[in-house]
């Protein structure tokens, strides 16, 4: 597996040893990319701060909270709801954020006062919300706030109000993962166990590093309901304060993003004796090997093989029709941490998409490891990548399609590549079987977009196509789908002399140094 050096950054040396292509054979634990280190001065990364892991990731999807950020104003407007955290009491977490807006002023006479009002103000506002979430940014932390002592002090004023304090500033870690790990154990050591839930069922769990993206909590209740499962709380997707001060009472806790929330699965089984279950909700293959594990640990297996059967019969045919048309794509996955791993081998044994590289801003080296692990030979892996490596691994690699967040998604949109956005969904939910077909039917739908395809044609020398439906409407017409077919005259025509999207794509490529022009037929 040797190191892979970017052009655009031969002027830092360091960037080498995070980015590697993997080789055939090799052992994976020898030689892996640099990983969850701080960011190199000059490399102008586009991570988040552990501030933004603690809030925006893990900490607002709750939802009958108030989520204030002890900081400038900026702190909370970067981290308001861009995710689609959804949650079932008219999504007022998404409505709302809300932010002491500190000074300069505050910065050199402190702002202990503000934040006081500020809390008093925001009750006040929502007379219905009786639960709060502070969090602490650079400035606060810098200067010194008290911030325990003050919601202390409100919670004294107000006893039917109960106040979470996150002390996560933004310089806590090297990425947002520290965050993550910031928010977990604070949660665990100021709230769990502060409440005693009601237990209506002996099989009972937490679902934990779910986040209700688009509904894909929702998608996964339902399972566990038709089991037989009480879901005891869900961390913290459409999570409701009071039920996650009870997570200690629960029987297993069921944890899906390992990266975000394991901390708070390992510390609940040295204090409460629950144990762990890791699960995947995404893919076929790997969703129903988890239903059957959670059966097997509440002796249930019955009632989930139920499930699978009825949902496999229903939504498989579909995957399959999709399989057929996806098969030899090429995908950049560059998604956050845990969909790495939990989609690298699944798109490919289930999709046919050939992975040609998984990149991370803020996972650990553990990620990496799995996410190449589950790669074919030759994908490259990057840590931390900046938006010029990202154009130039594009250029290189050239995906028909990559999975990402919004910023290097528009990025790859003015080159003329299609992306899914992996951190919000274009259209979710994608856990479950249908949600999985859902997710099948947004890549073909990417790749093919007859849009798409306009995009790629010259106007200036190219036939124009009006109303031909391009590749798609053939394809839906029942068009044969080998290679031969693709390449008809028909097709050729339709595309300006081009034989494929692909094809159409080549020209698009050599804009970037270094790449030759590519001829039609």
């Amino acid at each position: 597996m040797p190191h892979h050096e970017f052009e655009v950054s031969k002027c830092i040396p360091e960037r080498k040893l995070h980015a590697v292509v993997k080789g055939a054979e090799e052992d994976l634990t020898s030689v892996l990319p640099l990983g969850y280190l701080n960011t190199i001065p000059g490399t102008l990364s586009e991570r988040g701060c552990a501030y933004c892991g603690a809030k925006h990731v893990i900490g607002t999807p709750m939802k009958d909270v108030i989520h204030i950020s002890h900081g400038p104003v900026g702190c909370t407007y970067d981290t308001w709801q861009t995710k689609r955290y959804i949650s079932d009491n008219d999504n007022f977490q998404l409505k709302y954020t809300f932010a002491t807006d500190m000074k300069e002023k505050h910065i050199v006479f402190g702002a202990e006062g503000v934040l006081k009002q500020n809390i008093l103000e925001a009750f006040k506002a929502h007379p219905t919300i009786k639960r709060m979430t502070i969090y602490q940014t650079c400035a606060s932390a810098l200067i010194g706030d008290d911030i325990a002592a003050v919601a202390q002090d409100v919670m004294d004023e107000m006893p039917d109000v109960d106040i979470f304090v996150c002390n996560s500033p933004g310089f806590a870690g090297p990425s947002q993962s520290g965050g993550h790990h910031k928010i977990n154990i604070a949660w665990i050591n100021q709230k769990v166990g502060t409440v005693e839930p009601k237990i209506t069922s002996d099989h009972v769990i937490n679902y934990v590093g779910e986040y209700n993206i688009q509904g894909d909590q929702e998608v996964m209740v339902d399972y566990f309901k038709r089991m037989g499962i009480q879901v005891l709380s869900t961390f913290t997707g459409n999570g409701s304060y009071d039920d996650l001060r009870g997570m200690h009472k629960a029987h297993l806790n069921v944890l899906e993003c390992a990266r975000s929330a394991e901390y708070i699965c390992n510390e609940l089984r040295v204090r409460y004796d629950i144990p762990r279950l890791d699960i995947d909700g995404f893919g076929f293959g790997p969703l129903s090997d988890s239903l059957r594990k959670i059966g097997l640990f509440f002796g249930i297996e019955d009632r989930a093989q139920a499930i699978i059967d009825e949902e496999t019969a229903r939504w498989k045919p579909e995957l399959d029709w999709y399989m057929a048309r996806l098969k030899g794509k090429k995908v950049c996955l560059w998604p956050g941490g845990s969909k790495l791993w939990h989609w690298a081998h699944v798109i490919h044994a289930e999709m046919g998409l050939e992975v040609v590289s998984v990149y991370t801003k803020f996972g650990h080296q553990g990620d990496m490891e799995k996410g190449i692990a589950r790669c074919e030979a030759g994908a490259m892996a990057i840590d931390d990548p900046n938006e010029l490596e990202t154009l130039e691994a594009m250029y290189k690699l050239k995906p028909d399609v990559i999975f990402t967040g919004k910023r290097p998604g528009e990025v790859a949109k003015k080159i003329r590549v299609p992306y899914l956005n992996a951190h919000a969904y274009h259209n979710g939910p994608y856990k479950g079987y249908e949600g999985w077909v859902r997710f099948a039917r947004d890549i073909y739908n990417a790749i093919y977009s007859p849009i798409h395809q306009l995009a790629l044609l010259d106007i200036s020398q190219d036939v124009i196509p009006t109303g031909q439906g391009f590749v798609t409407q053939k394809m839906l017409a029942g068009a044969a789908l080998d290679e031969a077919t693709r390449t008809s005259s028909t097709l050729r025509q339709y595309t300006g002399g081009y034989d494929s999207v692909s094809r159409l794509r080549e020209r698009v490529y050599p804009a970037f140094p270094g790449q030759t022009a590519a001829t039609a037929e």
